[in-house]
């Protein structure tokens, strides 16, 4: 085996805009009787005015350029991607399969039920599925994203509160949250109300009880926290939240530490959001689309979005008929290929498949702990779940920050772990590792962070330099965020 500390070498080739590459009159396409002038060949309709400083190429340059980009990405196909609470797993190239068959890629979303009942079975198969793992009962796949099931989530909390006459004004969040809870309160007109972790990174019932009273509509909790923590007293919380008529909202982000070892509904919830990019394997981010299926317990089921899908003897069809809904919160129904992926997903591994998935994921994230330990200040040691946060600290007298640690691992062929986040742990680094990463690949990232955490200490000038073995070097992101430059112009000749 090659030694997993060894720098990344081969050919980089240096890769130009595609507007420097333009030479006039270079094409990729050719016309018949190209002599002729294009209104004679294309409809008028087709044609466009001229684009000034359009580039002008040929397809082999077109293909290297396109093709040059793709490969410098990162991604969970082609390494290890070990951002921390986003949970980036490798995704089965078998459920793109399925997602492409034509009866689900093919189908207009404005067909008529009696023209999608597949469609809808699978619909129907997420939404049992997700309903049994999380211990709800009854599930929404129609928000499109993790933060967009958080939304809906809260508007059902504010609609089930204003439907007893007590709309309330404020909703508890730990400070361990995840950063958009506050925003999904905000928007639903709430106040919030920050609660402290103790000393080991956890909520004490006796904080939230002290901050719980008649004006509080909802604790949004996650568990387990961003801290990558179990909140151990979970129960007791979520009882006295219940105890002043208010609901607790269960973010569902780091589910993949919890499917099928522990439902969040007998944790006391009452609602959460799932993200199907993060637990159940559909694309994360720019090859997404999102899904942020919702799931409720009875008291909140009446609330749901709509249109949902209903069965009687006819078959399967969509039906509105739920007067005290909150109404769509998404053109047509969420993002349907996202819901086809996850069931692949749900359906390959069944229901033993899920409970080892969860098991490999926090085994993993203890082992990385535990091998790192020594060498990284651990923010709170303590057995994590599903990832592990470090932070900077100890590396003050060489001038190393996170960010040097995180530029420097690129060298390595790894893409960096989250960085500066959770707030709480100031200089973070949080490693979520997934259960789909071999030992040998968990080994490779480990060396490599003890070997950059040998740099830090012995060679701090090598991390202040990196990365230097990547097409593009350290950027200056302070400026790129101030002066971002979103758009190529032609350079005016002097």
């Amino acid at each position: 085996m090659s030694d997993p500390t060894q720098k990344q070498a081969g050919l980089l080739l240096d890769e130009p805009l595609i507007f420097e590459r333009s030479r006039p009159g270079r094409a990729g396409v050719s016309y018949p009787n190209s002599d002729k002038d294009p209104e004679l060949i294309l409809p008028a309709e087709l044609l466009r005015e001229p684009i000034a400083g359009f580039p002008e190429v040929s397809e082999p340059e077109v293909l290297r350029h396109f093709l040059r980009l793709s490969q410098w990405n990162y991604g969970t196909a082609t390494t290890f991607y070990p951002l921390g609470s986003c949970t980036m797993k490798y995704n089965p190239v078998v459920n793109e399969v399925v997602a492409r068959l034509d009866g689900f890629a093919g189908l207009h979303p404005l067909s008529p039920d009696d023209g999608a009942q597949g469609a809808l079975e699978v619909i129907l198969a997420v939404e049992r599925i997700l309903a049994e793992i999380t211990g709800m009962d009854a599930v929404s796949l129609q928000p499109a994203a993790g933060a967009q099931g958080e939304l809906t989530g809260m508007k059902m909390i504010r609609a089930y509160h204003v439907d007893r006459g007590d709309a309330r004004r404020k909703v508890l969040i730990p400070a361990s949250a995840h950063g958009t809870n506050p925003a999904s309160a905000a928007l639903c007109g709430y106040g919030t109300v920050q609660i402290e972790g103790n000393r080991i990174g956890l909520i004490e019932v006796d904080a939230v009880r002290r901050a719980m009273n008649r004006e509080v509509a909802a604790l949004m909790i996650t568990n387990p926290n961003t801290l990558g923590l179990f909140e151990r007293e979970i129960m007791q919380v979520a009882a006295v939240v219940h105890e002043q008529g208010g609901l607790v909202y269960l973010d569902g982000a780091n589910l993949n530490a919890l499917m099928g070892v522990a439902k969040p509904a007998h944790m006391g919830a009452d609602v959460m959001q799932i993200n199907l990019h993060k637990t159940f394997s559909t694309p994360h981010g720019g090859g997404g689309p999102g899904s942020g299926p919702v799931a409720v317990d009875a008291l909140l089921e009446p609330y749901l979005p709509t249109p949902r899908v209903r069965r009687d003897a006819n078959g399967l069809h969509w039906s509105s008929d739920f007067p005290k809904s909150i109404g769509r919160v998404r053109s047509f129904f969420g993002n349907f290929g996202m819901h086809v992926r996850a069931l692949a997903y749900m359906l390959a591994l069944g229901g033993d498949g899920l409970t080892q998935a969860t098991q490999m994921a926090v085994l993993s994230a203890n082992y990385i702990r535990r091998r790192l330990e020594g060498a990284y200040h651990l923010a709170f040691p303590a057995t994590c779940m599903h990832e592990c946060v470090f932070s900077d600290k100890g590396f003050e007298a060489n001038g190393i920050k996170t960010l040097d640690i995180a530029k420097r691992l690129l060298d390595f062929g790894f893409y960096a772990p989250t960085i500066y986040f959770p707030l709480v742990v100031p200089g973070a680094l949080m490693i979520e590792p997934t259960e789909t990463e071999s030992k040998e690949t968990l080994d490779q990232f480990i060396a490599a962070m003890l070997e950059i955490a040998r740099e830090a200490r012995e060679e701090p000038d090598t991390l202040h330099q990196a990365p230097t073995h990547t097409p593009v070097g350290r950027l200056d992101e302070a400026r790129a965020a101030r002066r971002p430059v979103l758009r190529w112009q032609p350079v005016s000749p002097t």
